[in-house]
């Protein structure tokens, strides 16, 4: 069986605005050149259509005309390096994901700790933004919570008390292992992450780690939040104002 024939085959069994790359042809290293130039034959008869440099899809007809994949297929292909994630989603996306915010923004950040990501996924456009930390799927929940900090002074719409909430819910559920996981992490964010992170854990009761945490601030450092005493009764140990 030839590589077109091969080719073939497997792009029949794939459905229509399914995205696809080499890896799901199963091509061997010997193939990819052929396949690149057969794809590039099946492009040009519109048969497969192009999302990205080494992704296809098959074009998907209905009564309303051509559609597109949908837009987290297309996102996907920008969160992935040979089949590991080494990105994720944040920025106002995630915010309004997490319930933070009511803003659906025309473009969506990707953060990566080696990477600027750029793009488009469909009419999104793709924007870079800077991962603290190596990303692997196991972190992401982690780099989130420390993300809404770092953004919290910048997150549209949201109202301190709300952001404070989503916190102490999210940390207050973390068991001790976790914890320690976020703290790890949080270490390597700006300190202003840092004192917010230690003046929540302490509020929730979360007082195992915090030791590295208030070594690692300046304690003449003042960090602005708009956070009252009422909402977070820790704020003075952390320099929180």
């Amino acid at each position: 069986m030839t590589t077109t024939d091969k080719i073939n085959r497997r792009i029949k069994q794939i459905a229509p605005g399914e995205v696809f790359g080499y890896a799901s042809l199963g091509l061997s290293a010997d193939e990819v050149m052929a396949g690149a130039k057969a794809l590039s034959r099946l492009t040009s008869k519109g048969i497969v259509k192009r999302a990205r440099k080494g992704y296809y899809y098959k074009p998907k007809v209905s009564v309303f005309g051509e559609q597109k994949p949908r837009e987290e297929a297309l996102l996907g292909l920008y969160l992935y390096e040979d089949s590991r994630q080494t990105a994720y989603i944040t920025g106002t996306r995630l915010y309004n994901r997490l319930g933070l915010t009511t803003q659906v923004p025309n473009s969506v950040r990707v953060a990566s700790h080696d990477r600027q990501i750029k793009g488009r996924a469909g009419s999104v456009l793709v924007k870079p933004a800077k991962s603290y930390v190596k990303v692997t799927p196991d972190k992401i929940r982690y780099l989130e919570i420390l993300d809404v900090m770092k953004d919290f002074n910048s997150i549209p719409d949201m109202q301190a008390k709300d952001g404070l909430a989503y916190l102490k819910k999210e940390i207050g559920r973390l068991k001790n292992d976790e914890i320690k996981k976020l703290v790890s992490y949080g270490i390597l964010y700006p300190p202003k992450v840092r004192a917010l992170l230690g003046a929540v854990l302490e509020d929730t009761k979360k007082e195992g780690h915090l030791k590295k945490l208030k070594a690692s601030i300046n304690p003449s450092s003042r960090y602005q939040f708009s956070i009252t005493v009422k909402l977070l009764p820790t704020i003075n140990l952390w320099n929180i104002e």
